[in-house]
């Protein structure tokens, strides 16, 4: 018998913990894409210093200058870089959301993840014969 099994759970709480387990992995996966960004942005942003150098060097001051002194120091998002973005969503929003699935988990389920895979793991084992 599987872990998932010698829970107490109506399926109204387990639908709720699956939901939460799944919400967490998307928030995973925006967090990802939000490291994405920096970096894909950081790149750019080195290009650009470049192309600083270049325009400099090609006797376009004025495109360099504009590049220097407005473009390059200037943050992603009201002047905040997208390193800053990062941390506040790390630090802020994805540390807070996973504390609260982490207490709603440990209160239902005594702390076990993935309880709906469970249950459907210890189904189709059960179903092959197969003990777990």
């Amino acid at each position: 018998m599987s872990e998932s099994n010698d829970l107490d759970l109506s399926k109204t709480e387990q639908e709720a913990l699956h939901e939460c387990q799944l919400a967490i992995e998307y928030v995973h996966r925006a967090y990802g894409d939000l490291l994405d960004f920096h970096h894909n942005l950081g790149h750019a942003m080195d290009r650009f210093d470049d192309a600083e150098e270049l325009l400099r060097a090609g006797d376009h001051e004025e495109h360099a200058n504009e590049l220097w002194e407005d473009h390059l120091p200037a943050g992603a998002v009201d002047d905040e870089w997208s390193y800053e973005l990062v941390g506040e969503f790390r630090s802020g929003f994805l540390d807070e959301i996973e504390e609260f699935e982490a207490t709603v988990r440990n209160e239902l389920a005594d702390g076990l993840d993935h309880v709906t895979e469970r249950e459907q793991q210890s189904q189709w084992r059960e179903r092959a014969g197969r003990e777990e």
